[in-house]
């Protein structure tokens, strides 16, 4: 499959003028390229596999729109339908630069093929090992020699993490570690719902996740049934523990054995004071998602909510915290 692609030079400031004026002319999906940081908001929303921080914002943005070419069309035909576009494009740049500062403006014209926005991924993500764990995408086969390991089939979409990232990996030893069959478990964050389904799988009695993404439903969804995880043993809460009284009350208070938060050191330190709240007295609380640079700040904020710290466990450049709430 080929797509012809424009791809516009301009600024970060005129990103949205710019897509919500190619909307009008029938361009829609573009793919932005820029350096412009995370806001708060959005770094709160984030929570598995997190890297650091990434260049600095250079104020320039490429946005790339992509139409398919229609099979059988001569390639006269689609050079000269490309041309159509490209001048209602430059129609609409015009008209931006009323508004906006649009930077160069200027527009290529390429061809792309095999645009495949929901599968081209898979071809970087494969079977790997967490121990004795196999943690393997449904597009893979289980080997022979692999078949009496204990398997998690796993298939995230493009929108959460897949355990293959150090911060999943430290929590997954955790829960192992402390789970048993009596767990009642919370997951912060649960994203594909890996953390809790290996919980069941460990041990434990049932799990509840929290996720702010309701893209998170789907997900959950598909990879409890690809390890046959009954539907009463995991629950899933669309919304912010942190503020929202109405998830704190659904999660419900003092009843987890195990928490865990695989997720930014700046929200665990928000998050802390409130988890305790759904905790049983005894109950261990399990954090990753902490780059080295802030792992005292996690730890200062887990004392000071009057949490035991237990251990720190590390994996290249990340820290996952345990603690325990006095008995």
């Amino acid at each position: 499959m080929k797509w012809t692609q424009f791809r516009i030079k301009t600024t970060t400031e005129a990103e949205d003028i710019i897509i919500s004026a190619l909307y009008d002319i029938g361009l829609e999906g573009a793919q932005i390229e820029d350096k412009v940081p995370l806001t708060a908001r959005e770094k709160e929303q984030m929570f598995v596999d997190i890297m650091p921080d990434g260049p600095e914002d250079d104020g320039i943005a490429y946005l790339n729109f992509f139409i398919e070419q229609e099979e059988g069309k001569s390639k006269a035909d689609i050079e000269a339908e490309a041309n159509v576009t490209l001048s209602k494009i430059e129609e609409c740049l015009e008209e931006c630069k009323i508004f906006c500062n649009v930077g160069d403006a200027t527009v290529q014209v390429l061809e792309t093929e095999d645009l495949d926005w929901i599968n081209n991924w898979k071809k970087y993500f494969h079977q790997f090992y967490v121990d004795d764990l196999l943690v393997i995408p449904s597009w893979e086969e289980v080997k022979e020699e692999d078949k009496d390991k204990m398997i998690l089939h796993i298939d995230p979409g493009t929108a959460f993490g897949t355990g293959m990232h150090e911060t999943t990996q430290l929590c997954i030893r955790q829960i192992k570690k402390y789970v048993n069959s009596e767990t009642h478990i919370l997951d912060v964050g649960t994203g594909s719902g890996i953390l809790g389904i290996l919980a069941i799988m460990f041990g434990a009695k049932d799990a509840i996740g929290t996720d702010l993404d309701p893209c998170a439903i789907a997900a959950v969804e598909d990879n409890m049934n690809s390890n046959n995880i009954p539907k009463d043993k995991f629950k899933l809460i669309i919304g912010n523990i942190i503020d929202d009284k109405e998830v704190q009350d659904e999660v419900g208070y003092e009843k987890y054995d195990i928490v865990v938060a695989n997720i930014l050191a700046g929200v665990l330190v928000m998050l802390t004071p409130e988890v305790i709240c759904h905790m049983k007295k005894g109950a261990i609380y399990i954090t990753s998602g902490i780059i080295k640079e802030k792992e005292e700040e996690v730890v200062s904020a887990v004392k000071a909510a009057g949490l035991e710290l237990i251990e720190v466990t590390r994996q290249g450049e990340w820290v996952s915290v345990t603690a325990r709430k006095p008995a």
